[in-house]
């Protein structure tokens, strides 16, 4: 397989546009299983690291450094909180307007106020013993994680949002959204497991293929921009990586049979 788009490069930094399904680094049960890091060693060299990960789940933008200093300072960004994380999720659920801003749990003060539409979760995570490799949400004595989510694009049954994680837990998105009653679209850990997104489920008398598949059939998650402070120049550096199409294609569709205007 090739290596995945470079969406920024310069002479310390780089970043790939994963896709979902792909894993970041070696698998630990698997050490066969291609990744994106194998990738770019074999046609890069092993001076190229990766400074974050992403599920193997989720697509969308892994920033990797060229050099040592440069993998040091950025980082640290990473582990001092200061990093700018922007993700958009489609998720099962339609939420009401009074549900925007959650009031339910005193723990749930954002950080900053929240515009129009947008919510805070404020739920330490800890690993479900009952289910090795997956979170759960407790009211404390886990690890903080916080996110803002904000609500883009209210559908029939379905719910476009925009993510920013102020923390940086495994599976905090998922989570999060999960426990604010959106979970994300064919998660296979916290979804509902039984919502599909099909043509047919949106179109009035649709006539398309029997054996007709989703528009989107994999975790509806995907990292889309990243702000971080440059190594070498201390300025701010923002990285984007667009849509994939299928993503593209769910919305487009949403929009014209399902949306709520």
């Amino acid at each position: 397989m090739p290596i995945p788009p470079v969406i920024y490069e310069d002479d310390t930094l780089i970043a790939f546009d994963k896709p979902s399904g792909m894993l970041v680094a070696p698998d630990r049960w698997d050490k066969k299983r291609e990744n994106l890091m194998g990738l770019v060693h074999d046609k890069m060299g092993h001076g190229v690291a990766n400074v974050h990960r992403l599920d193997a789940d989720t697509s969308g933008i892994v920033l990797c450094t060229k050099e040592k200093a440069a993998l040091d300072f950025v980082s640290g960004q990473f582990q001092s909180k200061t990093v700018a994380k922007v993700y958009h999720a489609l998720c099962v659920g339609a939420p009401e307007p009074k549900l925007f801003v959650r009031s339910d749990d005193p723990r749930d003060a954002p950080p900053a106020p929240l515009a129009e539409n947008e919510f805070f979760v404020d739920r330490d995570l800890i690993e479900d013993e009952a289910q090795p490799g997956r979170m759960k949400t407790v009211r404390k004595h886990g690890k903080v994680s916080q996110t803002v989510v904000k609500v883009l694009e209210r559908f029939q049954q379905f719910t476009f949002v925009e993510c920013r994680p102020l923390t940086g837990r495994t599976h905090q998105l998922r989570v999060h959204l999960q426990y604010s009653g959106l979970p994300i679209l064919n998660d296979p850990f916290y979804g509902d497991g039984v919502t599909e997104l099909k043509l047919s489920r949106l179109k009035r008398g649709y006539k398309g293929r029997v054996d007709e598949k989703p528009l989107i059939s994999r975790l509806a998650l995907h990292a889309s921009r990243l702000t971080v402070r440059h190594p070498v120049t201390r300025e701010m550096v923002t990285i984007e990586a667009p849509l994939s199409n299928d993503f593209e294609v769910a919305l487009k569709y949403l929009r014209k049979f399902a949306s709520l205007k």
